[in-house]
């Protein structure tokens, strides 16, 4: 694909990768579903948590556009969806120029939610972005040291649901947490397999992913722990915090990701996995829709 033969718009759309955009709506959606629950669900604290995920989302895809290029991570033997920069669609400097921008629109967006819940939130927001820059960027880019699986878990699982709750409700909830683990392994879920698919150029680039440490094998065992564990935690919930056997909804979406778990391990060549990633995706999201709808029914 050459610049000639791509919109410069829809090159921007490309390089936000939408797709991905799941892993910033699916916590949003269960937090607020969990703040439903505890009476404290509030509409403009939930549409500034989600603009917040997604555009942190969004400055993350394109700094890891700008960096992994820069770094040498992507090359013309790249197996995913095509980076912008590798491409030459777009310049890189105006990449990071974006990237830099959606982070920027987030931390306003941040502004809002900390004079609503107070100042912590402008500081966990700020470690968001700090973060979304060095995955990887920076002189020790946390993707290139077997880190970034932490990073999501973290981040897009336990920062995004409970952070998403406290900001209607207005106080810590413990099962907040409970609930972002549940996230956080199905999005780490999704790294796994695009780390999986990526092992050889990771290895070439010195891209010494968690894949490229454990190789093959243990890191199928890996999205295999992950997706039964995103399964386990509304059933252990239920136990824990008494969560209504509504939560059990989530279950639905287990179906959504046959296909991918099958192409995971029956692995062998690198380009297949590009449909477990996207059915991984279509899983977070409805799980994340479905656990949110059964916390609001509860």
């Amino acid at each position: 694909m050459t610049g000639g033969s791509i919109s410069r718009t829809r090159a921007w759309v490309m390089a936000c990768r939408p797709r991905t955009l799941t892993a910033a709506i699916a916590p949003v959606a269960a937090g607020t579903g969990l703040a439903h629950m505890h009476g404290g669900f509030a509409m403009l604290p939930a549409l500034a948590a989600l603009a917040v995920a997604m555009l942190i989302q969004i400055g993350t895809n394109l700094a890891n556009d700008y960096y992994d290029y820069q770094k040498g991570g992507d090359d013309e033997g790249r197996l995913g969806p095509v980076r912008v920069t590798q491409a030459g669609l777009i310049e890189g400097r105006a990449v990071l120029r974006g990237a830099f921008l959606a982070f920027g629109l987030s931390m306003a967006a941040g502004v809002y939610l900390g004079v609503v819940a107070g100042w912590p939130l402008l500081v966990l927001g700020v470690a968001c972005i700090a973060s979304g820059i060095a995955y990887t960027g920076g002189p020790w880019p946390l993707g290139y040291h077997g880190l970034g699986d932490l990073f999501v878990f973290v981040f897009f699982g336990l920062v995004a649901v409970a952070g998403t709750c406290y900001v209607q409700v207005l106080e810590f909830r413990p099962d907040s947490l409970t609930a972002g683990i549940a996230l956080g392994a199905a999005s780490t879920a999704i790294l796994v397999v695009n780390n999986l698919r990526d092992m050889e150029t990771d290895a070439r680039a010195g891209k010494r992913t968690l894949a490229v440490r454990m190789g093959v094998g243990w890191t199928k065992a890996q999205y295999v722990f992950l997706l039964g564990l995103t399964a386990a935690v509304p059933v252990a919930g239920m136990g824990l915090h008494g969560w209504s056997r509504w939560v059990l909804l989530s279950l639905f979406a287990l179906p959504a990701v046959a296909g991918p778990l099958r192409l995971v391990l029956t692995f062998r060549e690198p380009e297949a996995l590009n449909r477990a990633l996207a059915g991984t995706a279509r899983f977070l999201g409805s799980f994340g829709v479905l656990l949110g709808l059964g916390f609001a029914l509860g």
